[in-house]
């Protein structure tokens, strides 16, 4: 990756996962019930096979972001930042059915081992009513509301998954955001817009946020937009628009490791095709990197590697 500066631009995959291998799970990981790896999968996400895999792409550091296959017990993503602090960093994931006092407790616990953020999974919510629709992130006096003001105190990320969809949880975003402005919302792989009609109306509202300075959206697993491969549709429809709406300083890249092994470009290529996607050195330093480093906080030194010359 070339810049204009003679120091190299560090390569900061701001989103993926790492869980326990068969062997690591059965000797002190265990996965939650119900929730093990996928078979094709559960032997490629472990801590070394991800090191394997940002050493030979020349990547300096990741954003672990709790698995659901481990739920709320965080021992292998800790041990990880533990054992490798010049390269992970972790975001917890909030357990909803927490009292407001337990949960944030439970966040100061974590982020006193170093955990940078928190992903808010409105899918664990409890659901409600007779539509049983999930429980609102941002009910007063709940769990999620409690957590994410005082994530504005202690200057940590929310991350927000909307799997299915941005439409179904933007009331419940703007309210947060509302909640507590100086909160850092983060909303992964493009807000989960995707390319269909319902996508396009969807992805207007997520442009919409950019009036909230405090709003930064993940370039990350752009196979989950249902675009094939080599995602144009992703690039023109969805990067360029963001890039002129929010700016390289407001949008991370990240790949959603290990479930990117799935895809013809594997670990490696999707580093290589979203930086080149980044014409402007200043964009690429921000979006695969800079932005990362400025809301999760500094990495090791930058890598000597191929990618520093992307």
């Amino acid at each position: 990756m070339s810049t204009t500066s003679t120091t190299p631009t560090k390569v900061i995959d701001s989103h993926l996962h790492v869980w326990a291998s068969a062997e690591e799970a059965a000797s002190g990981f265990p996965y939650a019930s119900g929730q093990e790896p996928p078979e094709s999968l559960r032997s490629l996400a472990s801590t070394s096979e991800l090191l394997k895999r940002m050493d030979a792409t020349g990547v300096d550091g990741a954003l672990i972001v709790q698995p659901i296959n481990h739920k709320f017990d965080h021992s292998y993503v800790l041990q990880a930042m533990k054992s490798h602090p010049t390269r992970f960093k972790g975001m917890l994931l909030l357990d909803p059915s927490l009292s407001p006092e337990e949960a944030v407790s439970r966040l100061e616990d974590l982020a006193l081992q170093g955990m940078v953020g928190v992903r808010f999974n409105p899918y664990l919510w409890p659901k409600e009513g007779d539509d049983k629709k999930w429980t609102p992130m941002s009910t007063p006096g709940g769990a999620g509301l409690a957590v994410y003001k005082r994530c504005a105190e202690l200057k940590l990320a929310v991350g927000v998954m909307c799997f299915q969809g941005l439409s179904l949880h933007y009331p419940d975003i703007l309210q947060l955001i509302q909640e507590s402005p100086d909160t850092m919302l983060i909303l992964d792989h493009f807000g989960f817009t995707g390319l269909d009609e319902e996508g396009n109306a969807a992805f207007q509202k997520l442009l919409e946020l950019a009036k909230y300075p405090n709003v930064i959206i993940k370039i990350s697993a752009l196979f989950r937009l249902k675009d094939p491969s080599p995602y144009e549709k992703v690039q023109k429809e969805r990067l360029v628009p963001l890039l002129e709406t929010f700016g390289a300083e407001r949008l991370m890249f990240g790949t959603d490791f290990p479930f990117v092994l799935e895809q013809p470009e594997s670990y490696d290529g999707m580093v290589q095709l979203t930086s080149s996607w980044l014409a402007d050195p200043k964009d690429k330093q921000a979006v695969m990197g800079g932005t990362a480093e400025r809301v999760f906080g500094h990495w090791g030194a930058p890598m000597v590697s191929p990618s520093n010359e992307l």
